[in-house]
């Protein structure tokens, strides 16, 4: 059996292979809402991770590791007056309900977001920020277990419009179909 290629090196920054690399477009994009991503630690090394790459765009946003014992996050930034959470199940907030201040994002595969929005008390009590389905014909890299799934970066672009306007989503929206595109035309995340 031949040796197995070796992956050429990563960026440091958006963790792309070096030829895929986004980092010269990542926009900077001002929210007034602040984007609290919370990371499963089983996310932070894959090349796929498109909510380190929503955190280097967004301005007002936060990225924490959950999982991970030794940088344990304080769950208190989770119950901070306006704080919402993006999901696809779960009760909705009020139609009359003012915006969030903070939207927490999970960014995560949806079982372990599932599991991280049952095993984080704080999670279970926030009103829930739920995106209409993906549209038909939506870029995508790969199918998703929840048929509400998408990417980070789309599921942020997404509710990013929904909150503050599609004007205020396009660079983001912009960045996700870029993303997708170059790896698409390279045939890997590699």
């Amino acid at each position: 059996m031949p040796p197995r290629a070796a992956r050429p090196p990563r960026c440091p920054r958006c963790n792309l292979a070096i030829h895929l690399c986004l980092c010269a477009e990542i926009p900077r994009v001002e929210t007034r809402t602040r984007v609290l991503l919370l990371q499963h630690v089983m996310e932070v090394a894959k090349r796929s991770n498109t909510g380190r790459v929503a955190a280097l765009a967004l301005t007002n946003a936060k990225l924490l590791i959950h999982g991970a014992m030794v940088d344990a996050f304080d769950p208190a930034v989770l119950c901070e007056p306006g704080t919402w959470l993006l999901f696809p199940d779960g009760p909705t907030a009020p139609p009359d309900a003012p915006a969030p201040r903070q939207l927490v994002v999970l960014d995560a595969n949806w079982s372990q977001a599932r599991r991280m929005s049952q095993r984080l008390p704080a999670l279970r009590t926030l009103p829930r920020l739920v995106l209409p389905p993906p549209e038909p014909g939506m870029l995508r890299l790969r199918e998703t277990s929840h048929p509400s799934g998408m990417s980070t970066l789309d599921a942020i672009a997404r509710a990013v419009a929904l909150l503050e306007g599609p004007e205020a989503a396009a660079p983001l929206v912009r960045l996700a179909a870029l993303r997708v595109q170059r790896i698409a035309d390279c045939g890997t995340l590699n």
